[in-house]
């Protein structure tokens, strides 16, 4: 999933050296979302509603609504914006974005193409993309369930076609490395279409693949850890399912 197809393309930027109150206003106008801070075209900072609030409430002790205005005009976005800006093309993927925002601390990065100004993406995009690759956004909400499973070819068909024989829909597979003993890894199935009845079978057979760790249910609101201790101790080798 490329930056390009989940950025906003419409982007309000702000010049550096104009007004702080010009930024709350184009701030408010653009959603809440990050305003990169130009200076002869080039970008050199961005404001965000964080920002804004901390620079409000440094400046706003004792004064009165009319001096506050005043003061607000006054104050050059330069001086309060978060510098050097932090970006990334419009190829990155969103995950590569994810991991900027996370290793930065930030919420959100313009877009640049060729020295240029071609979006913003936020953490909510991020989210958003979350949402959609994992299935849970649309109407077959389904049910997910996690395995430890032998990092061997043929592990995620195993549980696949198991799933399918019980007439499953697929809606998405995800693979982790993380937190795991060497030699496995975990696979995530989020699916639809499942017979309630026919769970526990279903279960049975599954366990005979790989190790299932939990399940939740989001037609019914049901959630089901099965094994906790894979989470809390990695370096435990799997017992035999």
């Amino acid at each position: 999933m490329l930056v390009k197809y989940w950025m906003h393309p419409k982007v309000e930027t702000i010049e550096a050296e104009d007004s702080m109150e010009n930024a709350i206003k184009l701030m408010k106008q653009n959603e809440g979302r990050l305003l990169p801070v130009t200076r002869q075209g080039r970008l050199v900072g961005v404001v965000t509603d964080r920002d804004l609030k901390r620079a409000s409430a440094s400046e706003a002790t004792s004064l009165e609504v009319h001096e506050l205005l005043y003061l607000l005009s006054k104050i050059k976005v330069a001086s309060i914006m978060s510098s050097p800006a932090i970006s990334v093309p419009p190829d990155f993927t969103v995950e590569e974005t994810a991991a900027v925002l996370l290793r930065h601390r930030i919420s959100g990065v313009p877009v640049v193409e060729e020295g240029q100004i071609v979006g913003v993406i936020t953490q909510a995009e991020v989210n958003r993309l979350l949402v959609v690759l994992t299935g849970l956004g649309g109407q077959h909400q389904g049910l997910q369930l996690a395995f430890l499973a032998p990092d061997q070819p043929g592990s995620i068909k195993q549980l696949t076609d198991e799933i399918r024989a019980y007439d499953g829909r697929l809606l998405s597979i995800l693979s982790s490395y993380d937190r795991v003993p060497e030699g496995f890894r975990k696979i995530y199935i989020r699916a639809y279409n499942l017979e309630r009845s026919r769970l526990p079978e279903l279960l049975a057979k599954l366990r005979t693949k790989a190790r299932l760790l939990y399940l939740v249910d989001h037609r019914h609101n049901r959630r089901e850890i099965f094994d906790q201790g894979v989470f809390s101790c990695p370096e435990t080798k799997p017992s035999a399912s």
